[in-house]
């Protein structure tokens, strides 16, 4: 299993001869609005796709959607769309999305509301929430997926999710070999963190024995948390290993990683 970071929350997974890409943001550097409007003077995306994406296109099979409605461009924009409908990539999705997508000309695989059969294995939703207090409702919670297949480690992708009570037990109770976690602490100029922040980022070491890959960090004006900071709050907390950060257009090889 190989997991390679574009560029924000969109990942593309190698495993067992298949490519998928997950939440695809495909436009071009500052071409979409800006999320922050009192402190931002850039517009999104703040930084080009890498070269590995293009490297990656042509042998991409399938996509996997986490949340996309309620203008959450930085899950599925304009781009990614066209670029999905354009090569006819089937896309797996939630019950919830597959008739926004549908709408959209795009081909999707709905997935069972709870485990649903995927390849040589299983997918499992788990519910995320965006945000907390007054803006929950205004927000799009979307899922996270669970994906455990024959022969390889498991998968915890969480999407963009703070840290909720239904997802720590999940972790305590099947304990993923990797999770790809949202440490961007993305905040809007009102109310609070719509991702983990520092303290969340911590417990969620705390709950987890696998490995933690972070993502969702520096593509984004209304990110808090970078790489050197999310560097450093580790530094402090003796937690460096625990957690790998790559860097946009990074491949990770899961599978030759030591236990």
């Amino acid at each position: 299993m190989k997991i390679t970071q574009i560029r924000n929350a969109t990942i593309v997974i190698e495993i067992q001869g298949i490519s998928i890409l997950v939440d695809p943001m495909l436009s071009k550097k500052s071409t979409l609005p800006k999320l922050r409007y009192y402190k931002s003077n850039y517009r999104n995306p703040l930084v080009k796709l890498p070269e590995a994406f293009h490297q990656l296109k042509d042998s991409i099979d399938y996509a996997l959607i986490t949340h996309c409605q309620k203008g959450h461009f930085d899950h599925l924009d304009r781009a990614g769309v066209h670029w999905l409908i354009k090569n006819k990539i089937p896309t797996f999705c939630t019950s919830h999305d597959s008739t926004y997508l549908q709408k959209k000309g795009i081909h999707t695989k709905v997935l069972k509301e709870k485990c649903s059969a995927f390849f040589k294995g299983t997918i499992q939703q788990i519910p995320a929430k965006h945000t907390r207090g007054w803006l929950t409702p205004f927000m799009e919670h979307g899922v996270g997926y669970y994906i455990k297949l024959e022969n390889e480690p498991s998968l915890y992708l969480m999407g963009d999710t703070i840290l909720t009570d239904e997802i720590r037990r999940f972790i305590r109770d099947n304990q993923p070999d990797y999770i790809v976690a949202p440490t961007g602490k993305a905040q809007f100029d009102i109310g609070a963190p719509l991702l983990l922040n520092e303290k969340e980022i911590i417990e969620l070491a705390s709950l987890s024995t696998g490995l933690i890959i972070a993502n969702h960090m520096e593509a984004l004006d209304h990110c808090r948390i970078n790489r050197q900071d999310l560097t450093t709050i580790l530094k402090d907390q003796n937690l460096s290993k625990r957690f790998m950060i790559p860097n946009d257009g990074e491949t990770v090889n899961l599978t030759e990683m030591p236990n």
